[in-house]
């Protein structure tokens, strides 16, 4: 069996993957290196946040030539886990009948927010998401936790 059938295959699901799944899609292999396939989309793809990009430029990750994508895309795939990360996703969430877990995190819309407080709210989002995929990584026992490459928790 290659290494590529070995390496769990995530999915993460926003609204307009413009910003949370595709920040959650960067930091995985960030964190846990290419223990991971991972991919978003949005129910409602509106296109990257520069917001977005801004807050994962200043961990050294370039999103920039990311594309939002539609769920669509995704629905005959295979995947280990699909994780919605916004309330409204959950509900619009299409069945994955192929997916082994569907799990829901919740995380504040940071582009919702007044334009002023946007890069405090996305940088908050940005890491409150890198604790949540530490978390994931540990307790699903994906990875032990010293293997992981933690800006957050050292994890």
């Amino acid at each position: 069996m290659d290494e590529a059938h070995l390496k769990k295959r995530v999915l993460f699901l926003c609204t307009g993957n413009s910003a949370r799944s595709q920040m959650a899609e960067a930091l995985l292999p960030l964190i846990a290196g290419q223990q991971f396939e991972v991919s978003s989309a949005g129910t409602q793809p509106v296109g990257l946040n520069p917001a977005a990009v801004e807050a994962m430029r200043e961990l050294g990750v370039d999103i920039s030539c990311h594309r939002s994508k539609h769920v669509k895309e995704f629905l005959e795939q295979k995947f280990d886990y699909v994780i919605t990360v916004c309330d409204r996703a959950k509900e619009a969430c299409p069945v994955f009948p192929t997916a082994s877990r569907l799990l829901h995190w919740s995380f504040d819309d940071p582009a919702a927010v007044s334009e002023d407080r946007q890069r405090e709210v996305f940088m908050r989002v940005r890491d409150e998401i890198a604790d949540k995929l530490c978390q994931f990584v540990v307790e699903e026992r994906l990875l032990p936790p010293g293997t992981l490459n933690c800006y957050r928790c050292g994890l």
